[in-house]
């Protein structure tokens, strides 16, 4: 029988980043872009958490989304990072694995594609929470104008030039770095048949905005970390799959694609989810005009847009829960104060729309379960702000200790009804 017989086990994804095309700030450091083409001759060592472990075997997902143009990766491997942490350029040098893809060294990802690579394995388990380091060689370069990444890693990546993919540590190196991920998309484990992943579809608020870089302290990263202490199988078999960018809109291209557009791609085409969080209108709210006719018609618009993404993931056997909208106003001693943050969604009538999708979120029945983060982190005395001490100080994003309120306070008997 084939070790990978779906009578034993079938594959989960542990870990995925949404795609992004990206420009300015979110580029590569200028010395690897020349003439319009990136990374030639270049190393990128990149590092991510996993969630859940595996026994024996798992393979990585590299991506193409936004190019415009075929991709050609030289050569890839995947390593143990050193000491277990995020974000660093060192690798356990007995740990390398090289990464083939359909048994060749390179591959050339068709623009607009993804490729899954061939199965990997350590030959020992990995546990919950293994931090990998993954290596790529590109030796010809890719269109700059044309990079897929996701630019919210809160996660140092590094760069040198010529093939470093074996070297066991860069600090020694001409090595520049920046905060993003460069074409990687996903890891997949080989998991018992009852192991499950629960995908959430977020904005700034799940991407980690005011999380600590290289910390891995999303609210998502908490959670899991609080699924993990249990004693129940429920729980610790089950992985987490953050699909968030900041942003992120439902309907319309912000930063990113949205929710409607990239469902099937990060989400339904991901191995194992057998749940999705959909937290996100926030952006939408903000973004539209702050007058009662555009807001009412965004209102109506969201509710359609999550009713077309329950039915959607419902299609394929996904239980769909809902997280009502926090609060996005400034009180208003920092309103009146000079140097206040630039928000554009406090406003009055923004307001009065979150509280109608958060009402409808709450007693529609649309979901399986509704994670009320509103109720948890807005002030008791004004709903319409976040409480101080979950206020990061722009009256909009949660900050690390609401991270943990969060993830504390998520309902996770939810997944119990799964079972």
């Amino acid at each position: 029988m084939s070790p990978l017989s779906t009578s034993q086990g079938r594959w989960v994804h542990t870990w995925a980043s949404m795609p992004m095309l990206i420009d300015g700030d979110n580029l590569p450091p200028n010395d690897f872009i020349q003439e319009g083409v990136a990374f030639r001759n270049t190393t990128i060592r990149q590092t991510i958490r996993m969630s859940i472990g595996t026994e024996n075997f798992l393979r990585i997902r590299l991506s193409n989304a936004f190019g415009s143009e075929p991709l050609s990766i030289a050569q890839t491997t995947l390593a143990l990072a050193t000491e277990n942490r995020s974000g660093i350029p060192g690798i356990q040098l007995q740990t390398i694995q090289n990464v083939t893809f359909d048994e060749n060294e390179s591959t050339t990802i068709p623009a607009g594609a993804l490729m899954v690579s061939d199965v990997i394995n350590f030959g020992f388990s990995l546990q919950s929470q293994t931090v990998l380091s993954i290596s790529i060689f590109i030796e010809a370069g890719h269109n700059a104008q044309c990079i897929t990444a996701h630019p919210g890693s809160r996660t140092t990546s590094y760069f040198i030039k010529e093939n470093r993919v074996l070297e066991g540590d860069f600090n020694r190196l001409n090595v520049k770095q920046t905060d993003h991920w460069y074409y990687i998309s996903g890891v997949e484990v080989f998991a018992p048949r009852d192991t499950r992943a629960f995908a959430i579809i977020g904005d700034s608020i799940t991407d980690g905005r005011c999380s600590l870089t290289n910390g891995d302290t999303r609210w998502p990263d908490i959670l899991f970390r609080r699924l993990q202490a249990s004693t129940s199988k429920i729980y610790t078999s089950l992985a987490i799959v953050n699909q968030a960018a900041g942003g992120n809109r439902m309907m319309d291209y912000g930063l990113g694609p949205s929710v409607l557009s990239r469902l099937d791609r990060d989400i339904i085409s991901l191995s194992g989810v057998s749940s999705v969080l959909l937290f996100e209108g926030v952006n939408d709210i903000g973004m539209a005009p702050a007058d009662s006719y555009s807001q009412e018609n965004l209102s109506n618009r969201l509710v359609a847009a999550y009713k077309q993404v329950a039915t959607r993931l419902r299609a394929h056997g996904v239980a769909v829960f809902a997280a009502t909208l926090t609060p996005f106003n400034l009180p208003l001693d920092i309103k009146e104060h000079e140097n206040a943050p630039a928000t554009s969604y406090c406003d009055p009538v923004r307001e009065s729309t979150r509280q109608v999708i958060n009402n409808w979120i709450r007693t529609s029945g649309i979901f399986d379960a509704v994670v009320d983060f509103d109720e948890i982190l807005r002030d008791p005395a004004d709903h319409s702000l976040l409480k101080r001490e979950y206020d990061s100080g722009d009256g909009l994003h949660p900050n690390q200790s609401a991270f943990y309120a969060m993830a504390d306070y998520f309902p996770i008997h939810v997944f119990e009804n799964l079972s």
